[in-house]
């Protein structure tokens, strides 16, 4: 009897159960399309192997034969290292070594002048963007991402030394929208031995390496090199698979409590007589874009819920989630609670808050003459000023 291998059999189950539940919920029927998200590392080859070995039995059991899907992937070229291109048409290569068809290269421009968050948040924008425009011309159900277990602990650890919070801690979710992560119970060490198993050669991108010289290193790779390896000796074997058991319990709290949030942010909104497209004392801006609070409301509402509404509210009406901090969050809520007659609060995307009347205005970015503003106060030096953390990688 052929022995099976055993990280080759963990991940075709987890993406036959991927599979599953997108039938289960009609997203993905006989000749629909699934993209793999490949980048030629040991995480993505691996999910490629196996969506190709599982896409021609979707739906089997012992009642059903099941039926054929078609797989194919995109790969992104982000054009940041040197010969990314050839990596890239590698990565497609091999994906039609495996079957998969279509396979679609998308090379994207990543600004040298990214906004916040840097040229590391700026490319995995620019990834998402590639990825779920594929998936429309190719009309996919979903695009399966090959983050891991590993993967997850390390957003762990990132969001707690930044001081984030539930919703950052909560790591990746497993499924949203159109992005699907069946490997997110596999280590990493599972997928390099799938590309052993298969016989696929994988690509290991530098920047995921400590250098040898000590030079400096992205934080994501200094927690994988460094942080990881001592967690684990000084607290046991056990520590990756901790970490992502408290994502997985913050993002069902994160998650009720967003929805509280909405609810509350929902019914604190009012819209002034005579003022149906608020520019009245909440400021100009595109008709409906901007958004009136009943203050008094907001102030009785639990502090956690509050705050969650008023970070919703700055998203709204065009605040950058990457750049709204919790320093933002702490002027909008004073503007709340501690109300002093205080001025208009800048917000990131060149928004603006400011309270009267009972009434919190919050408008998106446009001309507001005749009135001054101030911006929301410089953080001192020694203190830590939280930075949010985009979930996905």
């Amino acid at each position: 009897m052929t022995r099976v291998d055993p990280a080759l059999a963990a991940a075709r189950s987890a993406v036959r159960a991927e599979l599953a539940d997108l039938v289960a919920t009609g997203s993905l029927g006989p000749s629909g399309t699934v993209l793999v998200a490949c980048s030629g590392g040991a995480d993505s080859l691996a999910l490629a192997a196996a969506t190709a070995l599982e896409a021609g039995r979707v739906g089997r059991s012992v009642r059903s034969r099941g039926f054929a899907v078609r797989a194919g992937a995109v790969v992104v070229d982000h054009g940041l290292l040197a010969g990314s291109a050839d990596v890239a048409d590698r990565a497609a290569a091999r994906c039609r070594e495996l079957g998969l068809d279509p396979v679609v290269v998308r090379r994207v421009h990543v600004p040298d002048d990214a906004a916040a968050g840097g040229p590391e948040a700026a490319a995995r924008a620019a990834r998402y963007d590639a990825l779920e425009a594929a998936a429309r011309e190719t009309g996919a159900a979903a695009v399966l991402l090959g983050h891991t277990l590993d993967d997850q602990a390390e957003s762990v650890l990132l969001g707690l030394a930044r001081g984030s919070g539930a919703r950052s801690l909560a790591g990746m979710p497993r499924r949203r929208g159109v992005h699907r992560r069946p490997f997110l119970g596999l280590r990493r060490s599972q997928t390099e031995a799938v590309c052993a198993a298969v016989g696929l050669e994988y690509w290991t991108d530098p920047t995921n390496l400590l250098p040898p010289d000590g030079a400096p290193a992205p934080a994501r790779t200094r927690v994988r090199g460094v942080v990881v390896p001592a967690l684990t000796a000084a607290l046991g074997p056990g520590v990756v698979e901790a970490l992502a058991r408290t994502a997985d319990q913050l993002r069902d709290d994160a998650d009720l409590l967003d929805d509280l949030a909405a609810d509350l942010l929902a019914e604190v909104s009012t819209v002034p007589a005579g003022e149906p497209d608020g520019t009245g004392p909440g400021g100009g801006g595109a008709a409906g874009a901007g958004l009136v609070l009943d203050a008094e409301a907001l102030a009785g509402a639990a502090p956690a819920l509050r705050r969650r509404a008023l970070r919703a509210a700055a998203l709204a009406v065009g605040c950058p989630p990457g750049s709204t901090t919790a320093r933002h969050v702490d002027a909008l809520d004073a503007l709340v609670v501690s109300w002093r007659g205080q001025d208009a609060v800048h917000l990131p995307g060149d928004a603006r808050a400011r309270r009267a009347c009972g009434s919190l205005f919050l408008r998106p970015a446009g001309p507001r003459p005749g009135r001054a503003t101030s911006a929301v106060p410089s953080t001192p030096s020694h203190q830590h000023v939280p930075q949010p953390r985009p979930e996905e990688e």
